[in-house]
């Protein structure tokens, strides 16, 4: 005779057996493409930096270009704060409580930085990326379309690639 309580062990156990044969892993997949943010850039850098730059590619390959663009906006971050720790010269970037700037101020310090020399393509890129990041992460009525993130495209490559080769990580 069946049972209440056994009716439902046979659910729950339905249920968890599809959450692990159906959802992805813990920790996520990586993109199956490169669309936004060439491998061969990113990796053997960090772990996190990977973890990034995989889910803005994965973002772009599934058509989530909102999403695309505020990962972009994280990895621009992420790859600043990484260059001024790797020179040494972090407190450059913090606050009197140790915490990083917000974006606009990390980016107008990196361009004002003496120690080293960005391209004129990055110098012009960096604002270029803050914005569709900006509008994609705080703008309720913007919504990305693959175009908005197609025109931003080579300027990722270039200050990603640049960024990633000044923080010494490649």
């Amino acid at each position: 005779m069946t049972t209440t309580n056994s009716i439902k062990k046979f659910v729950l156990g339905i249920q968890k057996d599809c959450v692990e044969a159906l959802l992805p892993p813990e920790s996520g997949l990586n993109a199956s493409g490169q669309s936004v943010i060439p491998k061969a850039i990113i990796n053997n850098t960090r772990g996190y930096i990977e973890r990034i730059a995989h889910e803005a590619n994965g973002c772009y390959d599934n058509g989530w270009y909102d999403a695309c663009a505020i990962m972009l906006r994280r990895l621009l971050e992420t790859l600043i704060i990484e260059t001024f720790e790797s020179k040494g010269i972090a407190s450059k970037i913090k606050d009197g409580n140790g915490d990083f700037y917000y974006l606009s101020d990390l980016i107008r310090l990196t361009l004002a930085e003496p120690s080293w020399n960005l391209s004129r393509n990055s110098k012009s890129a960096l604002p270029k990326l803050k914005d569709i990041g900006d509008k994609s992460a705080h703008n309720r009525r913007f919504l990305a379309v693959r175009n908005d993130i197609d025109k931003i495209l080579s300027s990722v490559r270039i200050v990603v690639q640049e960024l990633v080769y000044l923080a010494g990580l490649k």
